[in-house]
């Protein structure tokens, strides 16, 4: 194994990505467009960029807006826009003709590979290491193995950079009581994010139960209900809520992934937001009502001749534990939380749509923690423009190590979400660079969050009157 550097290595970088998922691509595409454009280099280990493949089902769109592509949103003009990708590919009379507001996953991500496998500064199959700050050199040192096609280590190398960004994503998750099934290999138990690797060897078990009850359960439970023979689809689907809920998918309540809300949420105080964070569930764990509706159309399709489909659908249902039978089964113990009774079910075969979890940055940032400042919950603190919060030895310098979708407890329910990928990859740019390449607007909403909007500049409103404490 030899050691390597990145060209010009003795040259500080401006900025140093590690991951390259939507968030750091959208970064990557817009300092791209900057005049002197930024010294940026991005690091992911995979060897090439794939957004959710396991999830690419056949039909299944985003819940978002083409307009929510990686740039559009803050630089319209971009050459790196979707509608320019359309372009490329001479496909923009088709989409015009096709009318689609919602454009395929499938879509999505080929835009992605195509922005990522031309966009210069990328360096896929390359794990960073270790990340830590020189103080002689006042820079962030960032370790690096360059892999081979074969995942085997090539090479070492280490790049030196004034501000590192932190976009490493989410990881899928498996609650404690399920964990038991995802160490039987024999039985086919995958996680919704390996659902299209397993599909097929899915579909050859007799008996299949969902566990899951957003959105890629339902897809899922759809997909495999459209492949299953009428009468014999032999199907569970169990969720922990109370119902099989649609999304919140209001215009009013879209604004909750505004920069607006955004402010207001991360002005308040961190109890306020702990409290508030649970309660906004619907927001983005519901499923979209086109779904709820092709469910029961398919559902209901099937009782055209007599009977009934074979497929049970349970809300208000916990997996108290789960365990193998024999060799080829799974047992599920459940509970349902309102009746308080309890029952098993035997199946063979179990999908996983119990979501993602950010991936912990202890590791990543192991050298850099007694520089850390973290909340009564051990959480780094970050601050309104996605900068994590340093000792002054790190911040008087002008350095910075900034995240993205990393701070939903700090900055809300907006900070997976692909519409504010453009604005805050901006946001990120317009403090480093300590100017304006990408003016952003004071007013995103309708709404006024609060009684007074934080961060914002003034818009026309009613004066509001402080009410006179009570003698």
């Amino acid at each position: 194994m030899t050691a390597q550097h990145t060209p010009d290595h003795d040259q500080p970088h401006d900025l140093v990505g590690i991951g390259i998922g939507p968030f750091n691509l959208s970064l990557a595409a817009l300092a791209h467009g900057i005049p002197d454009t930024p010294r940026t280099a991005f690091f992911e280990q995979r060897p090439a960029f794939h957004w959710h493949p396991g999830m690419l089902i056949d039909g299944a769109t985003l819940q978002v807006p083409f307009l929510a592509d990686l740039v559009t949103l803050a630089d319209p003009a971009s050459p790196w826009s979707f509608l320019s990708y359309l372009r490329h590919r001479q496909r923009l009379f088709p989409f015009y003709f096709a009318e689609r507001f919602h454009i395929h996953r499938a879509e999505y991500d080929a835009y992605c590979r195509w922005v990522a496998e031309n966009l210069p500064g990328l360096h896929f199959g390359h794990q960073v290491d270790a990340v830590r700050w020189n103080s002689e050199r006042a820079l962030f040192e960032v370790d690096y193995t360059q892999t081979g096609a074969d995942g085997e280590a090539e090479a070492l190398g280490r790049v030196h950079t004034r501000n590192l960004v932190l976009g490493v994503g989410t990881a899928p998750h498996i609650p404690e009581p399920l964990k038991p099934l995802a160490d039987a290999p024999v039985v086919p138990v995958v996680h919704s994010a390996d659902y299209l690797t397993h599909r097929e060897r899915l579909l050859g078990a007799d008996h299949i139960t969902v566990i899951g009850s957003g959105q890629s359960g339902a897809e899922i439970f759809l997909d495999l209900l459209r492949a299953r023979p009428e009468g014999r689809e032999k199907i569970h689907w169990l969720t922990r809520t109370e119902a099989f809920t649609p999304m919140e998918y209001s215009k009013l309540g879209l604004e909750h992934f505004t920069p607006d809300y955004t402010r207001y949420f991360h002005s308040l105080p961190q109890t306020a937001r702990d409290q508030l964070l649970p309660r906004q569930w619907q927001l983005h764990k519901g499923i979209d009502t086109e779904t709820i509706a092709a469910i029961h159309d398919e559902l209901y399709r099937r009782t055209l001749h007599g009977g009934w489909p074979d497929a049970t659908l349970t809300p208000g249902v916990a997996v108290r534990t789960a365990g193998r039978v024999a060799t080829t089964q799974v047992e599920l113990h459940l509970e349902h939380l309102t009746q308080g009774t309890r029952t098993r079910l035997t199946t063979d075969a179990v999908v996983l749509a119990t979501g993602y979890r950010e991936r912990p940055l202890d590791r990543l940032l192991a050298a850099l923690d007694p520089y850390l400042r973290r909340d009564h919950a051990a959480r780094p603190r970050v601050d309104d423009h996605y900068r994590l919060h340093l000792d002054p030895a790190i911040s008087r310098t002008g350095s910075a190590v900034y995240v993205q979708n990393a701070e939903r407890h700090t900055h809300g329910v907006g900070a997976p979400d692909l519409g504010l990928a453009a604005w805050r990859s901006a946001t990120i740019l317009n403090t480093l660079t300590g100017t304006r390449p990408y003016p952003l607007p004071d007013r995103t909403a309708f709404t006024t969050f609060g009684l007074e909007r934080p961060g914002a500049g003034p818009h026309p409103r009613h004066t509001l009157t402080p009410l006179a404490e009570p003698r």
